[in-house]
């Protein structure tokens, strides 16, 4: 357990403290450090591409994105894949969370994160294209992290079968899934007790019962998310649309403050603009995952007629997390008067504030779109889990399903108790794959960009 906090701490705690006017200061943990200057790095490398090809982006997602292979997936149904991963409950407690510790101003750092962060996501999903593998037992392509570390340290030709990088790296993720895998089962379980009054038992039990049937099936996953996240996300963005046009008068003032907070004199001279930053920037990193190498995993197994298209793909994933969706969760806290809010926090801050814009429907709605983004989430993650327990345990159906067993049972174990040495765990997970990731990533860079340019070159040109 000590070895576990030291870990969990270098990771998460901050490791470095700037001294800020006012009297605070700005703390940095590690995986600050990594993440946001390789998000800067990846962001002039390839000529600010969150900008530049941001109408690239719309294209190759609006174009014909039909899969060669019968049983592979396109790279839309890629997107969404790992859209399902990146939207779940922390883009509606987490922001409300982050505002309420870092105040309005946390929203602008959010932005700013979500725009050197896809930089970071063309990166790892480009390489995931480069490095992916048939997949001999679901069909399609398979791959991500743990299989471009391994083309990193073990040279052709060896006969070497792992590399400990990338078996660390796969472990890191399969700890960190079945920890999330709990939280799912937690978060559900308690917004449907507290929104119908509904025993956790019984929703447990109908949720395991229907992620079974979902999960234990060959190519079931995808084809339910392909239902399942256009349809949670266009609610979740409408219902925000209808909120701002009813409060439309207000607009203003909320830019001001979201402004006005994250440079303000005021959060100078009061000794939080520590806060403010860190808050915006640690949602908005841990929110859109760029970097964490959890999309990658879905990212290798569409098939696409260009690597760097599937890169730019997962880089408009980042947009539509945090851009779109935890700005509409943003919205909803924001055009609420803070006297209601004021003293809550998590579901019960967001629920009032959803009272209050839309009467009970708006506790009811909030209830079903946790329990379809949380839903959607743990389809996901075992869809990333299946590239990571072939790459250690071989192409085998016993592994395969032992795993999906399990985060089942940690899915059931969560309904009913929520343990925070579990919750820790998944972080926990999440920071080291971060790290083993960020090891590879930067130095196979130099592939993705060069497959960046090619695209650009040939690709674009051709039209």
């Amino acid at each position: 357990m000590e070895i576990f906090r030291a870990v969990y701490n270098l990771l998460w705690g901050d490791i470095i403290q700037i001294p800020l006017p006012g009297g605070s200061t700005l703390g940095l943990s590690l995986l600050v450090l990594i993440l946001v200057p390789a998000g800067i790095y990846f962001t002039i490398r390839t000529r600010f591409l969150p900008f530049r090809m941001f109408p690239e982006m719309i294209k190759v997602t609006l174009e014909n994105n039909k899969k060669t292979d019968r049983e592979g997936i396109s790279g839309v149904q890629a997107l969404i894949v790992s859209t399902a991963c990146r939207v779940g409950m922390g883009n509606l407690v987490g922001v409300v969370a982050a505002i309420s510790a870092g105040g309005a101003g946390a929203v602008f750092w959010m932005w700013v994160i979500a725009l050197v962060g896809s930089s970071t996501a063309f990166i790892e999903a480009t390489l995931a294209q480069l490095y992916k593998e048939k997949d001999p037992l679901y069909g399609g392509y398979r791959g991500g992290p743990a299989y471009y570390i391994h083309h990193l340290f073990i040279k052709k030709g060896s006969t070497r079968k792992h590399s400990v990088v990338a078996v660390l790296f796969a472990l890191s993720g399969l700890i960190c899934w079945c920890g999330i895998s709990q939280v799912i089962g937690n978060s559900i379980s308690s917004s449907f007790e507290n929104a119908f009054h509904v025993p956790p038992i019984y929703s447990t039990i109908v949720l395991v019962i229907i992620a079974a049937v979902i999960v234990l099936r060959k190519n079931a996953t995808v084809k339910v998310l392909d239902i399942i996240v256009p349809i949670m996300a266009a609610c979740y963005f409408f219902i925000t649309i209808f909120i701002i046009v009813k409060n439309a008068g207000q607009l203003p003032a909320v830019f001001e403050r979201i402004f006005a907070e994250a440079f303000g004199f005021r959060q100078v001279v009061g000794g939080g603009i520590g806060a403010v930053i860190m808050n915006g920037a640690k949602r908005g990193l841990f929110s859109n995952e760029a970097g964490s190498g959890s999309a990658p995993c879905a990212a290798a197994a569409a098939d696409i007629s260009h690597p760097a298209k599937e890169g730019l793909l997962q880089a408009l994933g980042v947009f539509i997390d945090t851009l779109v969706i935890c700005s509409c969760s943003a919205m909803i806290m924001l055009l609420t008067p803070q006297s209601m809010t004021q003293g809550l926090e998590g579901m019960d801050l967001l629920q009032t504030a959803m009272q209050y814009h839309l009467g009970e429907f708006g506790v009811i709605f909030i209830a079903v779109i946790l329990w379809l983004f949380s839903f959607s989430t743990f389809l996901g993650i075992l869809f990333y889990a299946r590239s990571n327990v072939a790459y250690l345990f071989r192409d085998n159906w016993i592994s395969q399903t032992l795993y999906k067993v399990l985060a089942l049972v940690m899915l059931f174990v969560g309904g009913l108790a929520a343990y925070q040495f579990v919750w820790d765990l998944g972080d926990l997970g999440v920071g080291l794959m971060t790290v083993f990731n960020m090891i590879a990533l930067i130095p196979l860079a130099p592939k993705a960009l060069a497959s960046l340019k090619d695209y650009e070159e040939n690709e674009m040109k051709k039209r």
